[in-house]
């Protein structure tokens, strides 16, 4: 018999009741070091004062309204955003996944208006983008679209990091190129600065559109507002979700007012998307993770972190081959299968997440203080011996 919820996840067996900043608190009274805050979700950790207070003041004033209307919270949300960031106009989401629907509408719009013809969009593999009709032909990979066919199509799909391949398929019929400055789901895979800047001098040599997905590793992931910022680029179009909303539901486009200049009234819409007490918590998010010197911290906090990770990487070498990322979005290339490093982490009472290329993701809370990553490396150092332990 099919259960009450429909059974598309392998539940690990624990259930928590609460959380407090790094740490979440099982049912039976056990504390968790969490490393993977809701895959890179909450970004303040859990149940952070400042959040709480937005989001009870907003809700003991008005829940919804509709997108018909004037959205204060929404407004300065927005402001922010473009404040900060290199848009001209933003569009609140939900989710990462339906800030990808936009994106590609927005991009094929923008050529139409145009009167050109362009409509393929370049992707890479180890890509993920969401899992809706645009976002699993956008990826590609057999594994997520494998069944749901006929797929979106305009899609081109290159290797990761062939650019030859990039050069060639990159000509005056290509609408826009989407990409991750670094690859979550993929692996912890960073695209090198230098790649980026030609990625977006490839891109203006044929007029097409660069967009990022920074919906795991924007908002202060990598130590700067948003990853592209260390390559001293700026896309067309962005993709935000995740951390913008600190665990509350809540994504963004942000867009150049050309890029955005066929999305004119009636060619998009969202009804919960950019309410009141979704963007009352993302603008106190923003003030906070904005602040230059909060920043400078994830840097130092992220460099105590890599160390730690190097030195459990050279006492468990049967176990780990090495560490990867920028900032505080780490992975660790397992020599075991990650997912009995996952596993073992649970007995440890220390949690990370799985990724492919054989990566376990470490995605702190950024707010994770120094005394919490030596704990988690202790625990990690515990879940290895336990490893080792198992293979001896």
């Amino acid at each position: 018999m099919i259960p009450t919820i429909l059974p598309t996840y392998n539940r690990a067996p624990l259930t928590f009741t609460s959380g407090e900043g790094s740490w979440l608190i099982e049912a039976d009274g056990r504390r968790f070091l969490d490393l993977g805050a809701g895959i890179a979700v909450n970004s303040l950790g859990h149940a952070h004062p400042d959040l709480i207070a937005a989001l009870t003041t907003q809700a003991q004033a008005l829940w919804h309204t509709s997108n018909l209307y004037h959205i204060p919270a929404q407004q300065k949300l927005a402001d922010a955003l473009v404040e900060h960031t290199f848009a001209d106009t933003v569009f609140f989401t939900n989710s990462g996944t339906e800030a990808c629907e936009l994106a590609v509408k927005m991009a094929r719009k923008y050529w139409y208006d145009k009167g050109e013809d362009r409509t393929e969009i370049i992707t890479f593999s180890g890509s993920f983008h969401g899992r809706s009709a645009a976002g699993i032909a956008a990826a590609g990979s057999e594994k997520m679209t494998k069944g749901f066919g006929p797929l979106l199509p305009g899609f081109t799909h290159l290797e990761f990091g062939d650019h030859d391949a990039l050069r060639a398929a990159v000509t005056d019929k290509t609408a826009a190129v989407l990409i991750e400055p670094v690859q979550g789901e993929g692996g912890i895979r960073p695209v090198p600065d230098h790649c980026l800047k030609g990625l977006r001098d490839l891109c203006d040599q044929h007029g097409s559109l660069l967009i990022l997905d920074e919906v795991q590793c924007g908002m202060g992931r990598t130590g700067k507002l948003f990853a592209h910022e260390w390559a001293g680029i700026a896309p067309d179009i962005m993709m935000v979700a995740k951390g913008i909303g600190g665990g509350f539901p809540l994504g963004a486009v942000l867009a150049t007012e050309n890029a955005a200049s066929g999305m004119t009234a009636g060619t998009h819409g969202s009804t919960y998307g950019g309410n009141p007490l979704a963007c009352a918590v993302g603008a106190r998010v923003m003030e906070i993770i904005a602040d230059e010197a909060f920043l400078a911290d994830v840097n130092r906090k992220a460099g105590h972190f890599r160390q730690k990770l190097e030195g459990l990487v050279a006492s468990h070498p049967d176990i780990f081959e090495d560490v990867r990322g920028v900032g505080l979005m780490l992975g660790l290339q397992c020599k075991v299968p990650n997912t009995d490093v996952v596993n073992a982490g649970y007995q440890a009472e220390v949690l990370t997440v799985p990724a492919a290329g054989n990566v376990v993701r470490l995605l702190p809370a950024l707010t994770i203080t120094e005394t919490e990553i030596d704990t988690a490396v202790a625990r990690l150092d515990t879940a290895a011996q336990r490893l080792k332990g198992d293979n001896a």
